[in-house]
Order: structure tokens, then C-alpha cells, then sequence
């Protein structure tokens, strides 16, 4: 796991997740590797769940 991914229970905005989503995909030049690929896929759960968050407070 990358050292700059926030720990499990840490909270951030699904825009903070989807820049760090953002800027892996850059870095990566549009192929990751087995390693960004995990980074990528934990990216993609915590940004879920930043936006799930968003609905049940708007709800």
C-alpha cells in the first residue's frame, strides 16, 4: 500500500479521493501496474464511500 493512502477510518471528500485517483492515472501514464492497481482499486472504494456519505447527509 502506497504510504500517502489515508488508513482505513480516516475521512476525506470524494473530490480529495478523486484527485489522488486523478494524478495516480497521470503518473501511471495511463497503465498501472499491479501495485497501482491496488492503490487504484482502495482509491475507488474510499471515493464510494465519500460519496455514499454525501447522499445520506443530503438525505
Amino acid at each position: 500500500m502506497s504510504p500517502d493512502l489515508t488508513p482505513p477510518g480516516s475521512v476525506r471528500s470524494a473530490a480529495e479521493v478523486n484527485e489522488q485517483i486523478r494524478a495516480l492515472w497521470l503518473r501511471a501514464g495511463g497503465s498501472l501496474s499491479a501495485q497501482e492497481r491496488e492503490e487504484y482499486e482502495t482509491l475507488v472504494v474510499e471515493w464510494a464511500a465519500a460519496i455514499r456519505g454525501r447522499v445520506v447527509e443530503a438525505a
